[in-house]
């Protein structure tokens, strides 16, 4: 069956096009930074927003139409595989993701719920023996039924915790069979309310137990995906044990975790910390701890996680910066775990929304290849911190100095010049290079 009847496969076209559907600017065969745009953004299409979420809000009842809304249960989630792998198909997007329960229903027991999964695992994996579309990575959702109430891994009580251990093994199976490339965790509920009921050091020292467990499963079974922490500060706990990358890092470090995990980090959940999506994506870098990114953004004017399909060219540009930066993402990808906005029902919306979030990126990765390229930022860094290239500086640097020596130069020491941070000027520079490189591409 065909679900999306009126949409044609989506080609580039150029920034000169009046085809809503089509690319402007992502190109997947173009040249940049010596590899393909395809390989190097490795866009995937998420499965709970695109194909299961229906529009509803606290406020009101769902919205979006779509041809499978007729269907029930199992016959649903297999409508919903022919149409995701149609959508990927003229998405031509190399990547997908899912929580386990987007693609299959809970049953009334565990074991039956893994025949569902079995049943749709198995569709799927017939699919992909066509398709170019892979799977990024999966996870199972532990926070929506009502037995998370209290948690998973951090839940107080341990039939809940066995429970989910049960949960990501089958995770982790599926990955193997799919040949998944990173398997994620996000502790929806792996946080508190109140400090008044919780036994913080034994939730987090289970939570630590459970990450090993899994570590040892994934070992066991040959599976060599990445392992990823998706950090996020609240919503739906008021407090969340992975806060951020930092508080992410300093955990597993904590528990001897840091080898075996990296971190997929969400833009709109880098702004609940009250980070940039930049700053998120800096701290995992210079710790060789970036492993992939839900590539999103949020609405400055609303205080919740409001999952907006990326278009700010500043916000993209300054994340592949980063990501370039690492050398790129290795195993991960740009995961759009965004959704179209709820009056946007109709199912061409959901094209729309990857073709801008795709084009935003595209110019983002152009405009950061040539920042590093021309070393625009690199050279002010440099100068700025020259200083510590030579005499005290470098002695600091090298471990030579000591308060005694450093007082002593202090003391020689007569006013102190410091130079401008020049950050307008840079920020002009930012516009500089995005404005040439829109118009540059725009004259082709």
């Amino acid at each position: 069956m065909t679900y999306f009847t009126n949409i044609n496969k989506i080609k580039f076209e150029g920034p000169k096009s009046k085809n809503a559907l089509s690319f402007k600017y992502y190109d997947p065969q173009r040249i940049v930074n010596g590899q393909k745009m395809e390989d190097l953004l490795r866009f995937s299409v998420a499965y709970w927003h695109t194909f299961t979420a229906d529009g509803s809000d606290p406020f009101g009842a769902s919205t979006m139409v779509r041809p499978w809304n007729h269907l029930q249960g199992m016959d649903l989630a297999k409508a919903r595989v022919e149409a995701a792998f149609e959508l990927f198909e003229k998405l031509d997007v190399p990547f997908f993701c899912f929580h386990d329960v987007d693609v299959a229903p809970e049953g009334s027991t565990l074991r039956e719920t893994y025949q569902n999964i079995d049943t749709i695992v198995s569709m799927i994996k017939d699919y992909m023996k066509t398709s170019k579309t892979k799977l990024l990575w999966n996870t199972a959702n532990m926070f929506t039924n009502p037995r998370y109430v209290h948690g998973a891994a951090t839940s107080n009580n341990a039939d809940v915790f066995a429970y989910s251990a049960a949960k990501v093994k089958k995770g982790l199976d599926v990955a193997k069979e799919l040949g998944a490339e990173n398997y994620v965790f996000w502790g929806g509920r792996e946080g508190y309310e109140t400090l008044l009921n919780t036994d913080m050091k034994l939730e987090q020292d289970n939570l630590a137990l459970f990450f090993h467990m899994a570590v040892d499963y994934a070992k066991e079974i040959g599976f060599n995906g990445q392992f990823l922490i998706e950090p996020k500060p609240k919503e739906p706990t008021k407090h969340q044990y992975d806060f951020d990358v930092a508080t992410g890092l300093a955990f597993l470090q904590k528990y001897h975790l840091e080898k075996y995990f990296k971190f997929n980090i969400e833009a709109n959940h880098a702004t609940l910390a009250g980070h940039t999506f930049e700053h998120e994506l800096r701290v995992a870098r210079i710790n060789g701890m970036l492993g992939s990114v839900d590539a999103n953004q949020g609405d400055k004017l609303i205080g919740w996680d409001t999952d907006e399909f990326p278009t700010d060219l500043y916000s993209t540009t300054l994340a592949m910066y980063e990501i370039l930066k690492n050398g790129g993402l290795g195993k991960g990808g740009l995961n759009f775990d965004a959704k179209v906005r709820r009056a946007s029902f109709d199912v061409e919306d959901l094209f729309h929304a990857h073709i801008a979030g795709m084009d935003s990126f595209a110019i983002g990765l152009m405009v950061a290849d040539k920042l590093i390229e021309d070393r625009v930022f690199d050279n002010f860094i440099d100068d700025r911190y020259k200083s510590y290239t030579s005499g005290i500086g470098k002695d600091i640097i090298e471990g030579k100095a000591n308060f005694h020596s450093l007082e002593a130069y202090a003391l020689t020491l007569g006013e102190i010049q410091n130079k401008s941070g020049r950050e307008e000027r840079l920020k002009g520079l930012l516009n500089q290079y995005l404005l040439e490189t829109i118009s540059e591409l725009a004259t082709v």
